[in-house]
């Protein structure tokens, strides 16, 4: 009865358009109302406890960098200082804009703010250059999954906080399949630009240029490695980690680069308290409804339901995949972990699946949705930019979209892809 009343409540409220956060709440107030009015309490305890999480301080913080990023000129440096990469295999702007995702994922960890701040900059270039719209478009937002895979990752703070595993060492999970997604990519654009002839001709090399620009994207190259480092080795936490990226950024903006000033200021906080709040408000609902499953003892039949399936464990990985994808189809990143991860997780351990490896294999399927329709949060970005409609885009991310999939089937069937640099590092 309660997880017919938690369903169904929460059905009808998607169905009529309610906010995912709001039906889960609504759910949760449904079940507390109808079967147990003398634990209603219970509620505001459990929404002001999920919320109030420690390792989610890193949240605000990490989007407030990637603002100050796209303000203070590094994005711009990053995309100059990508373009010396790709030259010696004579990539174009399309080979760049997946290089840019990589790197500028490693200091945001938003896959949506990276298709913002990439795609306002390089899709009207690449278009400039000969490119097509669609295919712009296209790589962009694909290229943007990488965002919350290669760390750090705001995504993998939340599947922290529900698993308990290590920040640091699910930041190290997620860096191989994140380079792995970017390199295939990258490999995809070189095949389709040389078919299409979009490369450009080879021009001389300019070493002053070259210096300035290598001086310039080193500096923001250096960012990603101390939130890496800092939180892998256990020199700072996610959060401090967040905290020395905003310095950082700040200081690169105000006395390196000079192109931030401090009217500017106001808007990028304006802009953070408005994201992190929208997700707070989600981890907020999903923590007690995770608790009345809890309660309901909804993860342990789940478990118990799956592992005494007379199947291969193979297809059992490969039926979890699959309803990730399902799942990342209609409901955004945040409350599809907050729900999904304390219903799997007992199932990944019960066939031996390390909580590290879940974690990479949650998080690479969750950024595929980000390029799916209907919700695809990274799609509505970019059709926005480009005044293109979502259909069309997606159709020209599909083939990169499938290079996330394959990664995806890697990640699950060989653990030492996610678990191998944690381990190396302990």
């Amino acid at each position: 009865m309660a997880v017919f009343i938690l369903l169904s409540t929460l059905l009808v409220c998607v169905v009529i358009g309610v906010p995912i956060c709001y039906s889960l709440g609504a759910s949760a107030a449904a079940y507390f109302l109808l079967l147990k009015p003398s634990l209603a309490g219970i509620f505001t305890q459990r929404v002001w406890a999920g919320s109030g999480s420690y390792v989610l301080i890193a949240l605000p913080l990490f989007i407030l960098a990637g603002e100050l990023m796209n303000s203070g000129g590094i994005t711009r440096r990053i995309l100059k200082f990508s373009l010396y990469l790709v030259r010696p295999i004579r990539g174009g702007l399309g080979e760049v804009n997946v290089i840019a995702s990589m790197i500028f994922g490693g200091i945001t960890g938003s896959s949506v703010a990276d298709t913002s701040a990439i795609g306002s900059i390089l899709i009207p270039e690449m278009e400039k250059a000969g490119y097509d719209t669609g295919f712009s478009a296209g790589v962009t937002v694909a290229s943007s999954t990488m965002g919350m895979i290669i760390p750090p990752s705001i995504p993998m703070l939340l599947y922290a906080m529900v698993s308990g595993a290590s920040v640091g060492s699910l930041f190290l999970a997620g860096l191989v399949p994140g380079i792995l997604i970017g390199l295939s990519q990258m490999a995809l654009v070189w095949v389709i630009s040389r078919k299409r002839g979009y490369h450009p001709p080879r021009t001389p090399f300019d070493a002053a240029d070259f210096k300035n620009t290598f001086k310039d994207g080193v500096l923001a190259l250096i960012m990603p490695v101390i939130i890496v480092l800092s939180v892998s080795l256990g020199i700072a936490t996610a959060s401090e980690s967040a905290g020395v990226a905003v310095l950082y950024a700040l200081v690169l903006g105000f006395f390196v680069y000079r192109e931030l000033d401090l009217g500017q200021i106001g808007g990028m906080l304006k802009k953070t308290v408005l994201s992190s709040s929208s997700i707070m408000f989600v981890v907020g609902f999903s923590t007690i409804y995770v608790w009345i499953l809890s309660v309901e003892q909804v993860p342990a039949m789940v478990s118990a339901f799956m592992l005494g399936l007379d199947v291969h464990p193979f297809w059992i990985l490969l039926f979890l995949d699959v309803l990730i994808l399902v799942v990342g189809l209609f409901v955004d990143v945040a409350p599809s972990i907050m729900l999904l991860c304390p219903v799997l997780l007992p199932v990944m351990r019960g066939l031996g699946v390390d909580d590290l490896q879940f974690g990479a294999i949650m998080i690479t399927g969750m950024a595929i949705g980000l390029v799916t329709p209907p919700v695809g949060m990274c799609l509505n970005v970019c059709t926005k930019i480009c005044k293109k409609p979502i259909t069309e885009i997606f159709v020209h991310a599909l083939p990169f979209i499938i290079c996330n999939v394959l990664i995806l089937l890697l990640v699950t069937f060989v653990p030492t892809v996610s678990t191998w640099l944690p381990a190396l590092l302990k």
